[in-house]
């Protein structure tokens, strides 16, 4: 677990680290957060589908399959009917002090699921745990930058906003402390997993690219798939 713990702390200031560019409202910042979601969004649907989902078969067999479907929902539950609409980049509309606190709650367990992902990613191999990481840290900065800039626009101070970024890395770390001493998530963990990043790469994360002009996102959502194919490669040959 001391592994899978490492990686989690180090994803975990990702979501610091988007919190700050938000506070700073860096214009460049920005960008490169732009391109994080797409590059991102491309990487977790290729490991998810790729290696992820072929895994939690194997392990559980159909059993298996319900329970990426739970996880698809639970996350759709949270962030999309429960609470109130938020995107994955820099707030730009007027919002409430309460669909930042919502938006928070929503994203507690999304990022709770981060963590239970890297811990069964690495219960399986070194390198199906270090996909998965890098999986997730991809989206930490536009999960750190939405949290922030949904709470500084709804009113709520900037160093609390950045306070609630760094819950959600917090709530990663405790996804990973609590996976092997749950028999559930020990045993359903992965196939959890695979819902919970389906959902992420491919209904919150595509969609805040979609709609824009130009080709420049596009390019850099299959860059993020054929990305996952290299590093895999590499792994491969490295773990």
């Amino acid at each position: 677990m001391s592994q899978a713990l490492t990686f989690a702390v180090i994803a975990a200031l990702g979501n610091l680290v988007g919190g700050v560019v938000a506070v700073r409202g860096a214009r460049l910042g920005f960008q490169i957060v732009a391109g994080f979601v797409a590059f991102g969004a491309g990487f977790m649907l290729a490991v998810a589908i790729v290696e992820v989902l072929p895994e939690a078969f194997a392990r559980g067999g159909a059993e298996a399959a319900p329970f990426v479907l739970l996880g698809y929902l639970l996350v759709h539950l949270t962030q999309h009917t429960a609470t109130e609409h938020f995107h994955f980049g820099e707030e730009t509309h007027h919002v409430t002090r309460v669909a930042g606190i919502s938006a928070l709650v929503g994203l507690l367990l999304h990022t709770f699921f981060d963590g239970v992902a890297i811990a069964s990613g690495f219960s399986v191999s070194q390198e199906l745990g270090i996909l998965l990481f890098l999986a997730i840290l991809l989206h930490k900065l536009p999960e750190g930058l939405t949290i922030t800039s949904l709470q500084v626009a709804g009113g709520i101070r900037a160093r609390t906003a950045l306070g609630s970024a760094a819950l959600l890395g917090i709530a990663t770390v405790l996804g990973v402390v609590v996976t092997d001493s749950v028999a559930f998530l020990a045993a359903h963990g992965l196939a959890l997993s695979a819902g919970v990043t389906i959902y992420v790469g491919a209904s919150n994360l595509v969609p805040e690219f979609q709609g824009k002009k130009g080709w420049r996102l596009p390019v850099i959502f299959f860059a993020g798939a054929g990305g996952f194919w290299v590093v895999s490669e590499v792994l491969e040959r490295v773990v």
